[in-house]
């Protein structure tokens, strides 16, 4: 489909202009109003492949930690050593894992450590641990909504293109008083060219909106196993201490 639009408008731009095809001459023959909605879409499309570098930087990097920082955190609390799991999390400061579990480490120390603090610490631990989830999600979801923003709303400005395009085709035939293919190319050329070129901006944008939701959905469940995991230690180890006194 993309092949075949590009094509009609390389011919139809190559009959409106006597220089050969290029990227120029393209450019040339679109009129001022086709020239903007290019810009646009191509500005949208720059913003969508910064969001996806940053995304699969960021993702990438939260799965690599994630996947050391698991064993290692274990390790310590196997030990019942809270501090050490502590500074093993602050460690991995990209790992999704990370951010969640030491919130609820640092709650359930606290409540341990202080005299001053209510006790439910089960509780207080469980609050902080869905108020890191909370926060980590914010933080995976970041740009984005605009990939499903962009992917949307340029296939509506390639289309204003088109009808620009379609308009100035008539244009031509009122003017030349002709309704060869001469007196419509360039119109016709502009219209393919921007509805070429949303379509171009948006499939990727909607592609990768879908496939960064499906790995977000992917960390929270891996938030939330490890939260509850979390919860089932610290009612095991509140269990020891209440018999060993």
């Amino acid at each position: 489909m993309f092949l075949q639009l590009h094509v009609w408008a390389l011919l139809l731009l190559q009959e409106a202009a006597p220089l050969n095809f290029d990227v120029r001459s393209m450019w040339e023959a679109m009129g001022w109003p086709a020239r903007l909605v290019v810009i646009t879409l191509f500005l949208m499309s720059a913003w969508s492949i910064g969001v996806m570098i940053d995304r699969f930087i960021a993702y990438n990097g939260a799965r690599k930690q994630s996947r050391q920082f698991a064993p290692a955190v274990a390790g310590a609390l196997r030990e019942g050593k809270l501090d050490e799991a502590i500074k093993i999390a602050d460690r991995y400061n990209k790992s999704h894992l990370a951010k969640v579990v030491v919130a609820g480490l640092q709650e359930f120390r606290a409540h341990q450590l202080s005299s001053e603090i209510p006790g439910e610490e089960i509780e207080a631990s469980k609050r902080a641990l869905e108020r890191a989830e909370a926060i980590v999600h914010a933080e995976l979801k970041r740009g984005v909504s605009s990939l499903a923003t962009i992917g949307s709303t340029s296939p509506f400005v390639g289309l204003f293109g088109t009808v620009v395009g379609i308009i100035n085709a008539f244009k031509g035939i009122s003017t030349q008083k002709s309704t060869g293919l001469g007196a419509v190319a360039g119109g016709i050329s502009e219209a393919l060219v921007t509805t070429a070129v949303g379509l171009f901006v948006a499939i990727p944008a909607v592609w990768m909106f879908n496939y960064f939701t499906n790995r977000i959905e992917a960390f929270d469940v891996e938030m939330g196993n490890s939260s509850s995991e979390l919860i089932d230690y610290f009612l095991k180890r509140t269990q020891r201490a209440g018999a060993a006194k």
